[in-house]
């Protein structure tokens, strides 16, 4: 949900109550189980709960699509206390959970580390690292 859009009080005809409630009690439930990315819409909708209009129908039915949602992977490297490396980025697949969104980013940025090591380890101006030498 943008957190810019105007939700406005109903001023028309009301979309029936019982049935938004149920809605918004689904949402909540998602919301503490396995959904936490939900939390801000589903509070901004619940103050509607009285008097719901259709735009805010429309939007708990748009919130509940979990196909039609993806995450964004988010990373910063740093260096010396500057970041050499960042991204954000919307994910190319969508997960069913935060937890499976996490391992996409985390792989992603896996990767990036990986790249910047070898970056890294083949400048010539740094020394590499020595290997410790175990004496038994």
């Amino acid at each position: 949900m943008d957190p810019i859009e105007k939700l406005m009080p109903n001023t028309g005809k009301p979309v029936d109550q019982l049935e938004y409630s149920r809605a918004i009690g689904c949402l909540m439930y998602d919301m503490t189980s396995t959904r936490p990315d939900i939390a801000y819409a589903v509070d901004r909708l619940s103050k509607f709960t009285s008097n719901p209009s259709r735009q805010h129908w429309h939007l708990i039915t748009r919130t509940n699509h979990v196909e039609d949602s993806s995450s964004t992977s988010e990373w910063v490297f740093l260096l010396g206390g500057g970041a050499i490396s960042w991204a954000f980025k919307k994910q190319t697949c969508i997960t069913g959970s935060t937890m499976k969104s996490e391992f996409v980013a985390l792989v992603a940025a896996g990767k990036e580390a990986e790249w910047l090591r070898n970056l890294i380890y083949n400048i010539p101006i740094w020394p590499k690292p020595i290997v410790p030498i175990s004496i038994l």
